[in-house]
């Protein structure tokens, strides 16, 4: 089965304290889930179209586990908290075997 990859990147952060309130309850939720925080922050470099956007890359062992995750009472709390406080699109992958 091949592990799967949940990509977020932040085009606007509007509410620095909605973010750290989602932050609190979302990294606590995510690693209860299976998930393994692989990097997050600003990128070191763009190249071509690339903009300096904050993104966050977490692994998981499947698919249907990151999913589960999203859908988890606990990641859901941590949505509540974070409200309209961005902008970002978050994506679940399916890594390569």
């Amino acid at each position: 089965m091949a592990k799967a990859y949940w990509i977020s990147v932040y085009h606007a952060i509007h509410d620095e304290k909605a973010l750290a309130a989602y932050a609190k309850l979302a990294g606590p939720a995510l690693l209860a889930a299976g998930g393994r925080f692989l990097a997050r922050g600003l990128p070191a470099r763009v190249y071509e179209r690339g903009l300096t956007q904050r993104t966050v890359l977490i692994e998981f062992a499947s698919v249907a586990q990151a999913i589960a995750a999203h859908d988890s009472p606990a990641y859901q709390e941590a949505l509540r908290a974070l409200g309209n406080g961005v902008d970002r699109d978050l994506r679940i992958i399916e890594g390569i075997e």
